[in-house]
């Protein structure tokens, strides 16, 4: 059974605009997602990415069983997100990066012994899960600390246990490592990776980080405009757009321009052509044969790769995009729009 699977999906939004030409107001509908359709196996790690306002936070919603589809099907876990959402509570976690689900004026502990408690977890269960994911966090320390004193990267491992105390199926992240820092992020990251492989939990990633996608990520899916634009791997996101791996080659001595090497491209030379960086496309050749076809010119002292940026990978995309995957703008005759479903609040947590 997959993890996710939807088709056909599709949100709009209704807003209301003040036309000052004929002094009434009126209607807009924005497409936010608009008619996506993919499956996510269980157990994968899939990274969802797109600029802001692509619809990757409408299409979590819709998951999470928050938003209501407007048309189309979705499948998380199996179930039917709004339908049964209570139910589906129970088989996923969710890290919002600028939401908590933690109790803001109690121990942390507490929000951890009141989470144990709304999922029914068995007490002698909860207690060896929270004390698991305590040690690899890495938070003895601050657990008799209230939430609100913790710093963020102390918070956000603890966001972390939170959404995974229930050992969910599928854990949803958007934007986990915003505003850490480096170690941090590294140190999430690899207790992501561990709990993956333990328990088989099925990750969907949403992040402009792309560092979270390169190391956490097996496989990418790229929206615009409520549309999808790729799904596949990392490599191929670059070799899609053109963007070519580099050669840096640190030769013995001043050297002439290293042009005209097969499937290379000279892009930079420094130090009077000590240092030199050549384009490559790994389709057509290997870093190997072009360091062979270097190495009959010149002496080479020593020599790194450069794997193609995947902010600018993205950045490509967006350049190029295609002109029908610009968001639907339909004016309609006055009417009352029917409100979306807001998001449910847990009493005593913070507003954010």
């Amino acid at each position: 059974m997959n993890a996710i699977e939807i088709h056909e999906l599709t949100r709009q939004f209704v807003l209301r605009r003040r036309d000052e030409r004929h002094r009434r107001r009126r209607r807009e509908t924005i497409t936010a997602v608009d008619r996506m359709s993919f499956s996510v196996e269980s157990g994968a790690a899939v990274g969802y990415i797109g600029a802001n306002g692509a619809g990757k936070s409408t299409t979590i919603k819709m998951l999470t069983g928050i938003l209501v589809p407007t048309s189309g099907s979705v499948h998380t876990c199996g179930l039917e997100p709004v339908r049964q959402r209570r139910e589906l509570a129970g088989r996923i976690g969710v890290v919002f990066g600028q939401r908590s689900q933690l109790w803001w004026d109690l121990p942390l502990r507490e929000s951890f012994t009141i989470l144990s408690a709304i999922h029914r977890l068995e007490p002698d269960g909860a207690r060896k899960r929270t004390h698991e994911l305590v040690e690899q966090l890495e938070m003895t320390e601050t657990l008799d600390t209230p939430v609100r004193q913790l710093s963020l990267g102390q918070r956000m491992r603890a966001e972390i246990a939170a959404a995974l105390l229930h050992s969910p199926e599928l854990l949803i992240l958007d934007e986990p490592t915003i505003g850490l820092d480096v170690l941090s992020k590294q140190r999430l990251r690899e207790f992501l990776s561990y709990e993956r492989v333990q328990r088989g939990t099925t990750l969907l990633l949403t992040t402009h980080d792309m560092g979270d996608i390169e190391r956490l990520c097996e496989r990418v899916l790229v929206v615009d405009h409520g549309r999808l634009v790729y799904d596949g791997t990392l490599t191929g996101l670059a070799r899609t757009v053109g963007v070519r791996r580099v050669l840096v080659v640190d030769l013995t001595g001043p050297t002439a321009e290293l042009d005209g090497l097969p499937g290379a491209q000279l892009i930079a030379t420094e130090g009077g052509g000590v240092r030199q960086r050549l384009a490559f496309d790994a389709e057509t050749t290997t870093a190997a044969q072009l360091l062979t076809a270097v190495s009959a010119r010149a002496e080479v002292r020593d020599l790194s790769i450069e794997e193609p940026d995947i902010e600018d990978v993205v950045r490509r995309i967006y350049e190029s995009r295609i002109p029908d995957v610009r968001p639907a703008r339909i004016v309609l005759p006055t009417a009352t729009a029917a409100a979306a479903r807001a998001p449910l609040r847990a009493p005593g947590r913070h507003p954010g």
